[in-house]
This record gives C-alpha cells, sequence and structure tokens, in this order.
C-alpha cells in the first residue's frame, strides 16, 4: 500500500492477466495476491481515503519532504531535460515538482492504467500549457524503451510514494538497475523511501480503527468476485496486518475465518480455518540500507531529505 500507482492492466488484458496471477497465487503452499491488483476503481478511492486518514503518514511526509525541498531537487529541469516518471497514477505530487521547473523541456508519465494517463495529462495540460506532456502506457517493472522525445533529452526520473517498498531488496536492486538504464547516461532519479521506525506507529498506518484499509485490502478479494466470477465470502475474511522484524517489512494478509471453499473462473479453491493470503510487503529501510540498495543498483547516491520527524525520506541517485 505505498503510493498512489495505478495497476489496471488495458482491458484487453486485464481479465487474461488477473487471472492467470489469482489462479498461480491461490495454487501456492503459501496463497498470495499481487498486490498490483489493488487499484481496481473501488480500491483506488479506498487508497485515496486512506492517505487522508491521521495515521497513515507516508503520503503526508512525502508531500512535506517535496514541498520544502522541490526548488534543490529538479534545479536542473531545463527545456533540454525531461521528467520521467514510473508509475504516475494521478500524477499529483508531481505537481509540486512541476511548479518548481518552469523552464522543464518535457515530462513523460509511465503508467500501466491508460485512464490514470489521460486524466493526469488532461489537467497537467491546463496547469502546464508550455509543458510537453508525453504519457507512455507501460508496466514500469518491465524494460522500458522511451520515445525519441525522451530518450534524447537528458532525464530526471521521478519514482515517489515509497512503491520500492513493495518488492524484494533483490527485486528492488533488479528495478533500480532497469531505472538507471532508462535514465542514463547522467539520468538522476528521485526515489521516495519509507524509514524504519516504532512498531507501533508502522503498524496504525497500516491498519487503522476505522476500517478503511480493512476495506481496500478484502476490495482484492470482491474483485476477484466482480471480474472471475468469484465465489468468496468476503465476510469469512479478515485484514491482518503484521510488522516482521528481520525482514524489516509490514505485511497485509487476509485470513481465513474458517474451512471454506470457492469457486472462480470455474476452479474450487480450499481454505483453511486460520490460513493466510498473503497480499502485500511494505519494506521499510533505514537511510543508510537504502544507499547500500542503489550502489548494488549501479547507482550513486547523492543528497538524502526527511521529514521533521524522520518518518520517511527521499533520495537523489545519480547515473554514471
Amino acid at each position: 500500500m505505498a503510493g498512489e500507482t495505478a495497476r489496471a492492466p488495458r482491458p484487453a488484458e486485464s481479465a487474461v492477466d488477473f487471472a492467470r496471477d489469482v489462479v498461480d497465487g491461490l495454487s501456492k503452499p503459501r496463497k498470495s495476491l499481487s498486490c498490483r491488483f489493488f487499484y481496481d476503481a473501488r480500491g483506488s478511492r479506498l487508497f485515496e481515503i486512506i492517505t487522508r486518514l491521521p495515521d497513515y503518514y507516508p503520503t503526508r511526509a512525502e508531500a512535506a519532504i517535496l514541498a520544502a525541498n522541490a526548488a534543490r531537487m529538479i534545479e536542473d529541469a531545463r527545456e533540454d531535460a525531461a521528467l520521467v516518471e514510473f508509475g504516475s497514477g494521478s500524477s499529483r505530487k508531481t505537481e509540486i515538482l512541476l511548479e518548481q521547473a518552469p523552464a522543464l523541456g518535457a515530462y513523460a508519465p509511465i503508467d500501466v492504467s491508460d485512464h490514470a494517463l489521460e486524466d493526469a495529462s488532461r489537467r497537467l495540460a491546463k496547469l502546464f500549457p508550455r509543458l510537453a506532456v508525453r504519457p507512455i502506457v507501460a508496466d514500469f517493472c518491465r524494460p522500458i524503451r522511451l520515445p525519441a522525445e525522451i530518450s534524447g533529452r537528458r532525464r530526471i526520473g521521478f519514482f515517489p510514494g515509497s512503491t520500492i517498498g513493495n518488492f524484494t531488496p533483490a527485486e528492488a536492486v533488479g528495478l533500480l538497475r532497469s531505472m538507471r538504464g532508462a535514465l542514463s547516461p547522467g539520468g538522476r532519479l528521485i526515489v521516495g523511501v519509507d524509514l524504519k521506525k516504532d512498531v507501533d506507529r508502522l503498524l496504525r498506518a497500516y491498519n487503522d480503527a476505522t476500517g478503511v484499509t480493512a476495506a481496500f485490502n478484502l476490495n482484492l478479494l470482491g474483485r476477484i468476485n466482480r471480474e472471475l466470477d468469484g465465489g468468496l465470502d468476503l465476510g469469512a475474511f479478515d485484514h491482518e496486518a503484521v510488522y516482521d522484524e528481520r525482514e524489516g517489512r509490514i505485511e497485509m494478509r487476509l485470513v481465513s475465518r474458517k474451512d471454506q471453499a470457492a469457486s472462480i473462473v470455474g476452479r474450487e479453491f480450499h481454505f483453511r480455518r486460520g490460513e493466510a493470503i498473503h497480499t502485500e510487503n511494505s519494506y521499510k529501510y533505514t537511510i543508510e540500507q537504502f544507499r547500500r540498495t542503489a550502489r548494488s543498483a549501479g547507482w550513486t547516491p547523492r543528497r538524502v531529505w526527511t521529514d521533521d520527524e524522520r518518518l520517511f525520506s527521499v533520495h537523489e541517485l545519480v547515473a554514471p
């Protein structure tokens, strides 16, 4: 649950991809569902509510960091430069950077949701009429070929929201290496990273008392029912968020309240009482841990910005 990245593939691909991933995930000895399917229309609305909850600090902390430091983060954004955002979603945080970069030549938001890209592009065209907005429908987890209009410019990457925390450390290195390839030579990456902190505070952020996060997690089962002719009983699963101290990550799960079975795309799946479906990891880093991760991916870490409480961090990485 990190960031505003919309995760709905194009309609022609959605049902096939979603069905395959669900069947594969629920067939494993340790059942799992990919967090990339959280963000259908209802999931996106619920997440927007989550970002405004008192205990959900990441969005506010990162926005405060960007507001205080955007001019320094984007100081080299001249006409020959392009801002490339990975998993842009609504591009709301991007506005903070764009306001400080009136001479920027182009902005290339990358997202799998063409609807999110269209909405964001229309809004940004009104706010920044001189900016060339060139949306790219693509999955940033896969190698991306940037159009010549973007690849021919100096590139500044933007990856906010601590979405990097949804990947295992090894996956994070691979993703950062892929981003370096897209932004090199000489590119920079501005990336948001959630920091390790008091466990109670972490758990409150992922298990709010009002039940919005539980509804967000359970909506993944609701989406299966709506789109894959599923027969899951949402009332027979509980939301659970725990912190794995050894791995340094929050784990979100859906736990079966009883022995039960459900049909999905014509296949029957069985759930034991107490059995969990793993839905998301959210890794937390110390500043030095993330800098080591970046170095492993071939980046040179430079500046780091944090909020006053040191809840969240934004890192500047430079490609050779």
